[in-house]
């Protein structure tokens, strides 16, 4: 079946801008470069998240193994990125097309002005027929404050946008029943909403040049999926990879969306890895908050303050079994919340329209 999306992101893998030794495959970039080109010639807006800066920074400059794995990292991602978006410029110039780079941190989507200053960026660029690039800022983000990857960064974005679909090229053609080069293993074509979250065949090998692996791509397409947003894993070595998903012609695998959730609650779903107190709740209000029909969560269903927080906190909500029921946004601090325990007729800790599911 053909596709029809109007606005979409694509996420391009390492591997797939790499050859087998490190080196930038500019043929590669080149002939996708030219895919997205068609892409907006056809009217398809697109936001491309791209991997590459430290495999194209591993081709330029060697460094020891002894160096710390961060400062490494901050090292091969700033003089690779420049290479990485050079590339790109010139590429599109070559099509007549104007590209930007716009680099993002995890902590920018903690905020929320920072989160819609990021969105408004997008947008400005978009609409003046400009195509963001759009990769994590390396230089400055370590450890704790890192993607897992840019498949990661690229579900965020799709949320933030509100995108008709996100599009990962990776070097496989999408999720098997078990690692792809077993010659059992079958392509899962379609992922529907009951069989998300119940996925662990996976294989958990990683990429060579990448952070993350199907293990990541997969959690992230079925985050993603739940948000509202259809997902694509397809073999981005494929000749005429993106032409042949839309023309409905392409072996891969597509992640099927639920209902679509609203623009805050994909702010606080972007959100959850910053998340800054935790919260016990009952039996009785996980059913009514995680029901069809719309529930707050008032503090009479509240156990415990697990860990403090701050009005306009995102805080996490976990069942009495330590399992986690989904994220919301704070009405009012941890330490009114605590004086107001297991009472009545109070405002509700986490109002309906601010409550993200994560199951």
């Amino acid at each position: 079946m053909k596709l029809s999306y109007q606005n979409v992101v694509v996420k391009i893998g390492s591997n797939v801008l790499t050859q087998s030794d490190g080196l930038p495959d500019l043929e590669r970039m080149k002939h996708l470069v030219g895919e997205l080109t068609a892409l907006k010639k056809a009217g398809v807006n697109v936001i491309l998240v791209s991997s590459g800066a430290v495999a194209f920074g591993r081709s330029l400059i060697g460094i020891s193994e002894k160096k710390d794995v961060v400062a490494a990292r901050q090292l091969l991602a700033s003089v690779g990125q420049v290479k990485l978006i050079n590339t790109y410029a010139q590429l599109f110039a070559e099509q007549e097309i104007t590209c930007a780079q716009v680099l993002v941190t995890k902590e920018d989507f903690r905020d929320r002005v920072h989160y819609l200053n990021i969105k408004n960026c997008l947008q400005i660029l978009l609409g003046n027929n400009v195509i963001p690039i759009v990769n994590e800022n390396d230089v400055v983000s370590v450890t704790e404050l890192m993607f897992t990857d840019n498949d990661e960064l690229a579900g965020l974005i799709s949320a933030m946008w509100n995108a008709d679909a996100l599009i990962i090229l990776s070097n496989v053609a999408g999720i098997y029943t078990g690692h792809p080069e077993h010659p059992e293993s079958l392509l899962l074509e379609k992922i529907s909403g009951d069989q998300l979250g119940k996925i662990d065949f996976v294989a958990s090998a990683k990429s060579q040049f990448g952070r993350g692996g199907m293990v990541t791509k997969s959690a992230m397409a079925q985050k993603t999926a739940r948000l509202g947003i259809p997902v694509h894993i397809a073999n981005g070595m494929t000749a005429n990879v993106l032409k042949r998903l839309f023309d409905g012609e392409l072996a891969h695998t597509q992640f099927m969306p639920r209902k679509g959730a609203s623009n805050i609650k994909k702010w606080i779903a972007s959100s959850e890895s910053v998340v800054t107190g935790e919260v016990e709740i009952n039996i009785g209000a996980k059913e009514a908050i995680t029901a069809d029909k719309a529930a707050s969560l008032l503090l009479v269903g509240v156990v415990r303050i697990i860990s403090p927080f701050k009005k306009g906190d995102i805080i996490r909500l976990v069942d009495p079994r330590g399992h986690k029921v989904g994220y919301g946004l704070a009405e009012y601090p941890s330490e009114k919340a605590i004086e107001l325990l297991g009472q009545k007729k109070i405002k509700p800790l986490v109002h309906y329209d601010y409550f993200y599911q994560t199951s």
